[in-house]
C-alpha cells in the first residue's frame, strides 16, 4: 500500500485537497414550507437527517453530497397530520421509508456561494434539483472537532414526486399548495484523514 510519505509534489496537493465530512443530525435542520388554504404557510422540518459532504476547498467544482433523510421523522408540530404526512397519500414511509439527494455537480458562483446540481428522490420518484447553498466557515468545536457550516435552499413541486393528494375548497382553490420550499442548514464534523490511518 503507498503511504503519503512516497507521493510526489504534484500528487500531494490533489491528495490532500478534499476532505469528507459527515453531517451532525443533532445541530442540523431540514425543513419545509408549503401553502395552506391557499393564504397561510405551514412549516414543517425532518427529524433524522444522515449523509456525507466531501469538500474540495481548492476546487469546489469537485465537491461532493450525499443526504439520507427519514421520511418517518417528519414533524410539523400537529401529530395527525404528521401521521398523514407519512401515510400512502404523502410520503408514504412504510414504503418508501427515505428522501435521498445525490449530487451531480457543483458550481461554485462566488467565495463561499454555489449551486449544488443533483438528483432528489421522493417516494421511489427520482427528478433533479438545483439548491442554492452558501459555505459558512469552518471552526473547531470545544470537544476538538472541526466542523463546517453550510446553508442551502431550493423549491420543488411536491407533484413531480407523486405527492398528489389535495382536496377542494368551497370557496374555490385546494386545501394545499403545490409548491415546497426547502431549506437545510448544515453543520458537518470532519472525518479523520486517510493519510493518518496509513
Amino acid at each position: 500500500m503507498t503511504s503519503t510519505a512516497v507521493l510526489t509534489r504534484e500528487e500531494a496537493p490533489a491528495a490532500a485537497a478534499a476532505t469528507t465530512w459527515t453531517i451532525d443530525p443533532v445541530h442540523s435542520h431540514v425543513e419545509f414550507a408549503v401553502k395552506h388554504l391557499m393564504i397561510s404557510t405551514v412549516k414543517g422540518r425532518f427529524a433524522d437527517v444522515d449523509g456525507t459532504i466531501v469538500l474540495d476547498e481548492a476546487n469546489p467544482a469537485n465537491s461532493r453530497v450525499e443526504v439520507k433523510i427519514a421520511a418517518a421523522g417528519v414533524d410539523t408540530r400537529e401529530p395527525q397530520r404528521d401521521a398523514h404526512l407519512r401515510s400512502a397519500d404523502f410520503f408514504d414511509a412504510e414504503n418508501h421509508p427515505y428522501l435521498t439527494f445525490v449530487s451531480a455537480r457543483v458550481e461554485p458562483k462566488g467565495e463561499n456561494e454555489f449551486t449544488v446540481y443533483g438528483d432528489l428522490t421522493i417516494r421511489g420518484a427520482t427528478r433533479p434539483v438545483a439548491l442554492e447553498g452558501e459555505f459558512l466557515g469552518t471552526n473547531k468545536s470545544p470537544y476538538g472537532f472541526q466542523v463546517a457550516g453550510f446553508s442551502a435552499q431550493t423549491k420543488i413541486n411536491r407533484k413531480d414526486f407523486g405527492l398528489n393528494w389535495n382536496a377542494a375548497l368551497e370557496t374555490g382553490g385546494v386545501l394545499v399548495g403545490d409548491e415546497v420550499k426547502i431549506s437545510l442548514e448544515i453543520e458537518a464534523v470532519q472525518q479523520a484523514a486517510v493519510a493518518q490511518a496509513a
